[in-house]
């Protein structure tokens, strides 16, 4: 089944709701694509609970989560995400609510394991969409390290693990919060 700005791994011929107890929605995608807001609304839609994996992290390590990545390293905010998705998902999987993830929890193994049996919504958002939301498509003074090729490097690497891991792809290019979660929330109910 394809909608316009949305694609589906479901055939046209038997499909069969993704709405299942025990089965959450998972949202997977680069930073700013609409995880969270989506993810709250798409809950709040299908009257499930909703979950957010920076969220729990912030409140596992009392402190943002940005300030976990300064003053911890990466490996520690890994470790407190994986706490996340499984707490995560104790929170949503018996109503088949949804859980938001951070860009990078599935890189970790145990992580796409953990999510095996959900059903995965891959949010697309193309680098000029991520540049544009984080600040990073203005000119500016060169700063060392190169902020945005690290960024469009990071996209390009992490593209093919969402696309792999999905059931349900939304682009969020074009399209406000609002939108996508009302679109998700009628394919997922089909």
């Amino acid at each position: 089944m394809t909608t316009e700005g949305a694609r589906s791994a479901e055939g046209a011929g038997g499909h069969t709701s993704l709405l299942r107890s025990g089965r959450a929605i998972i949202l997977v995608g680069p930073p700013t694509a609409g995880k969270s807001s989506v993810g709250a609304l798409l809950a709040r839609e299908l009257s499930v609970p909703f979950a957010d994996t920076d969220e729990l992290v912030a409140r596992a390590a009392r402190k943002p989560v940005a300030d976990i990545f300064v003053d911890d390293g990466e490996l520690v905010f890994r470790e407190y995400e994986r706490g996340a998705v499984a707490s995560g998902l104790d929170v949503v999987r018996a109503e088949g609510g949804v859980l938001a993830l951070g860009s990078g929890a599935v890189l970790d193994p145990d992580v796409r394991r953990m999510l095996s049996a959900h059903v995965i919504v891959y949010l697309e958002a193309g680098f000029p969409t991520v540049a544009k939301r984080t600040g990073m498509d203005r000119p500016r003074v060169v700063i060392p390290g190169n902020p945005r090729g690290q960024l469009r490097a990071m996209l390009e690497d992490r593209r093919a693990v969402y696309a792999d891991l999905a059931k349900l792809t939304v682009s969020t290019d074009e399209m406000a919060p609002e939108e996508v979660a009302a679109d998700l929330a009628k394919r997922l109910r089909a």
